[in-house]
């Protein structure tokens, strides 16, 4: 099986309900990095020996398709998978629980005093930037208002799961 389709060397992709669009599209950039953040993610949980964090980060990333999907398609009717409130409450959860094993959780830390948080760490700052390029998106056309609050409450998700992880507080001298 052939990947390539030549369809994108002039510059446009195809969205998810075949409408094209260019490369550049403020569209594109969401989902895209949406994608990058799921993949980043996926970097992170291969330093992770926690079980019950590797399958969290295993299902936010099966969470992020129905996020990059929802960007990826501009006839909204043509979505079948949506962000509930009970996905956000899931992640409401996770942040719960990771917070709570911290010890004095308060201030700035320097990030990655192991690979696992240092890799969390750039999933949170990604996820950060694909919730901008959502926002902008945002201005330009109607976005489901559970997708943006979802990436707002998984970049708090990520910095929980990554402070769980650090394995030492390095808190940053000024």
């Amino acid at each position: 099986m052939k990947i390539y389709t030549k369809t994108g060397d002039k510059g446009t992709t195809s969205l998810f309900d075949n409408i094209r669009v260019p490369k550049d599209h403020i569209r594109v950039e969401s989902y895209g990095t949406v994608d990058e953040l799921g993949s980043w993610m996926g970097l992170a949980k291969n330093y992770v020996e926690d079980e019950k964090l590797y399958n969290h980060i295993l299902d936010i990333q099966n969470k992020l398709f129905t996020v990059a999907t929802n960007l990826a398609t501009e006839d909204s009717s043509k979505v079948k998978h949506h962000i509930k409130e009970e996905d956000i409450k899931k992640l409401e959860d996770i942040i719960d629980y990771y917070m709570e094993k911290l010890d004095n959780p308060t201030g700035f830390i320097v990030p990655g005093s192991g690979k696992a948080a240092g890799y969390l760490h750039v999933a949170r700052t990604i996820c950060r930037r694909a919730e901008r390029r959502i926002i902008s998106l945002s201005a330009v056309i109607e976005i489901d208002k559970l997708v943006v609050k979802y990436v707002n409450r998984l970049s708090d998700g990520l910095y929980a799961m990554a402070r769980y992880c650090e394995e030492k507080q390095i808190h940053v001298k000024y």
